[in-house]
Order: structure tokens, then sequence, then C-alpha cells
């Protein structure tokens, strides 16, 4: 899939995920264009919302992909019960990263109901505003993403988000199990705000695709190894017994 759409000349980006060094050569031989990995909070607070892989892990993912020369991905998720320190502290996991990613997504929590996030309350749009602000000024040419919550967002409200400092969005119906703007919504936005879409391959040029048949890394069958974290979430606890009821 990778070889097909980069022979399309457009970026590849995938999410998929834990990676060994070895698969993540895979995919650069591919022509992957772009990992995406979340580190998804700070390190203090990341153990409040993820059980089944550690911090440490994560930042592994990414030091194998940063081994190739797939540009790296790499942002996070406010809105989740964490403090402003918690929002500062992801963002210094982020930007000493070196070098920097080359894209951060920004992401305000949609809850879902029968997550164990269902009680959260709705990101305020200056909250992800000052986010987006602090994201630019920390990493200053790194691709800000807006990304999930913009189904409930304004159009007014994203312009901010724009203003502050966002040059990128997640466009389509979808975005993973929750509902995005659609490109035909984006596209009267874009007109409405006076912003281009960017074409591909200007920040970073076109990877090479090598052929299956000429790879150098071949399929080991292997399976990324994480710590398996042994503590439990107890809001995550609770939406298990609920949902059992």
């Amino acid at each position: 899939m990778v070889r097909c759409i980069n022979l399309m000349e457009m970026e590849v980006c995938c999410t998929l995920g834990m990676l060994t060094e070895n698969q993540a050569n895979r995919l650069a031989e591919a022509g992957l264009y772009a990992y995406n990995h979340n580190l998804d909070s700070s390190e203090e607070y990341y153990k409040e919302v993820i059980s089944t892989r550690s911090f440490d892990d994560r930042l592994k993912t990414i030091e194998n992909v940063r081994k190739t020369n797939v540009t790296v991905c790499s942002g996070g998720i406010i809105g989740m019960g964490e403090k402003i320190e918690d929002r500062a502290g992801m963002l210094v996991a982020l930007s000493t990263l070196n070098p920097q990613p080359e894209s951060v997504p920004i992401n305000a929590l949609v809850a879902v109901e029968g997550t164990p996030l269902e009680g959260e309350s709705p990101v305020k749009i200056w909250d992800m505003i000052r986010m987006v602000a602090t994201t630019r000024i920390v990493m200053p040419q790194t691709q800000v993403r807006l990304s999930a919550g913009r189904k409930q967002m304004s159009q007014e409200g994203q312009a901010m988000c724009f203003y502050a400092g966002a040059n990128s969005i997640f466009s389509g119906d979808k975005l993973l199990t929750t509902d995005n703007s659609t490109v035909s919504d984006d596209n009267e936005m874009f007109k409405e705000l006076g912003l281009v879409s960017q074409k591909p391959f200007v920040k970073h040029p076109r990877p090479n695709t090598v052929l299956k048949n000429d790879s150098v890394y071949k399929d080991l069958n292997e399976k990324p190894k994480w710590s398996r974290p042994k503590h439990k979430i107890n809001r995550k606890k609770s939406a298990q017994l609920k949902a059992r009821n």
C-alpha cells in the first residue's frame, strides 16, 4: 500500500503503533513519508490514561523511525483531565526531541459514550488556541496540525487556531472512530479564510520506493516488545463494569 501511494506522488503517513527498527526500515524502503506516533500527554500524566505500554516505549518507536529517512509526526491530546502543567510537559517532551518532530498534531478529546473519558468536559476553544500558539513558539519549524475535535469547533474558532500558528489539518469524514469535518466544508473554510493547500513534498523531498523484490529488509514476522505496565486505571475499570451492566 505504501509503495502504491508513494508512486502516485502523494505523501504517505502511517499510524501502525509500536515499531521495531527493522519494521521502520521496511516502511522507509517502501517510500513512507511520515510516521505518526503520539506521546498523548506528559510523562507524568501518561499513566493515568494508558496502561498497555509505557511512555518510554513510545519514545523507542520514535527513535526507531528516526534511524530512517521517514519524518516524525507526534503530538497529543488535551481534555483528558490533565492539568495545564501536563500540557506544558508534553510540549517539553516533544520539543526536546532531537530533531524536533516535523509535524505535531494537537487533538481535542472527543468524549465517546461508554469509554473511560466519557464524562470529560469539552475542550474550550481558548485552551485549544493557547495550545496551538505555545506549540508554534517552542517548535517554530514544525507543522502544527489542528486535529481531532474540529467538528465541535466553529469556523471562527478554527480561524483563531490558524492565526495562532496551526498550518495543517486532518481532513475527511472520519478521524479514526469519530466524526470529522468533510473535505467540502474544509475547502469552503479555506476559501473563506484565504488559505491555500500546500502541494506535496514541499517541506521534504519525495522518498524513493524500493520494489519488494529489491528490498534489503525482509519480513521477520517480528512483534515489537514493550514493558506492559501493571498499574490499573480506576476509571477504565469503572467503564468496563458499566459496559457489562
